[in-house]
């Protein structure tokens, strides 16, 4: 069973009434998406509201929107944001992301999302939880269609993926205009095929930067100095 909350080195996150709980995708996109030039950004399915407080936590003058089609999932990030010491820069709302797109006048330098990823798969028998991992509540051709419409013209959309899907979501990408700028392929360990891949995409055209990151070291429960460093800020335990 999942602990009621999560202990970061600077906030706490309760997850006891959210879909879906912390976890090492959500925690290495929010260390990963560059902060750089962003005054306004948006957490797409925040969930605990984890990424948006990492956001914060990274950049002192940022203001961060999260946004999260489940209610109690949105009410539990709102008592995390209050909590924490960034509750006057990030704003919590229950809507879906394709609402939110249509009816905002705001404009982000940053949208990142930890989205859902099962796209052909058994739904479980958590409506909450298949709302959360799979893809119908947010197609990625409704993720990408959304963005393109909040992003300001140098904004930038980040995403984590699992690795066999991330091919697929950059075509859709490439098809609305989005170019990837960034892709690092994301390894449990060594000698095992990719899990993750993070994603990074603007408007404008230019050469992708490509790399990898292992969490683990080989044969060990160790984590990687690379992995430490990107989460060192966060993690208590480094």
């Amino acid at each position: 069973m999942s602990n009621s909350y999560f202990q970061f080195k600077q906030f706490t996150v309760q997850q006891s009434d959210t879909a879906m709980k912390v976890n090492t995708d959500g925690v290495l996109l929010g260390a990963w998406a560059s902060v750089e030039n962003v005054t306004r950004a948006l957490d797409v399915g925040t969930g605990t509201g984890v990424i948006a407080l990492m956001l914060a936590q990274r950049h002192p003058d940022a203001l961060i929107d999260a946004v999260d089609i489940d209610e109690a999932s949105a009410k539990q990030a709102a008592v995390n944001v209050q909590e924490s010491i960034w509750r006057e820069r990030i704003q919590v709302v229950n809507s879906s992301f394709q609402q939110f797109a249509q009816h905002t006048a705001i404009r982000y330098d940053l949208i990142v999302s930890n989205p859902p990823y099962f796209v052909n798969a058994l739904l479980p028998p958590d409506g909450r939880r298949a709302v959360s991992r799979h893809t119908t509540a947010l197609p990625y051709d409704d993720l990408l269609t959304s963005a393109c419409i909040l992003l300001q013209p140098e904004g930038r959309l980040s995403v984590i993926l699992p690795y066999a899907e991330s091919a697929m979501f950059m075509a859709l990408a490439a098809d609305k205009g989005l170019h990837c700028t960034h892709k690092v392929n994301v390894y449990s360990t060594i000698g095992k095929p990719p899990k993750r891949v993070l994603l990074s995409f603007m408007r404008q055209p230019a050469a992708l930067h490509e790399s990898l990151l292992t969490i683990h070291a080989p044969f060990s429960a160790d984590y990687t100095t690379e992995y430490k460093m990107l989460t060192q800020k966060f993690y208590l335990y480094f």
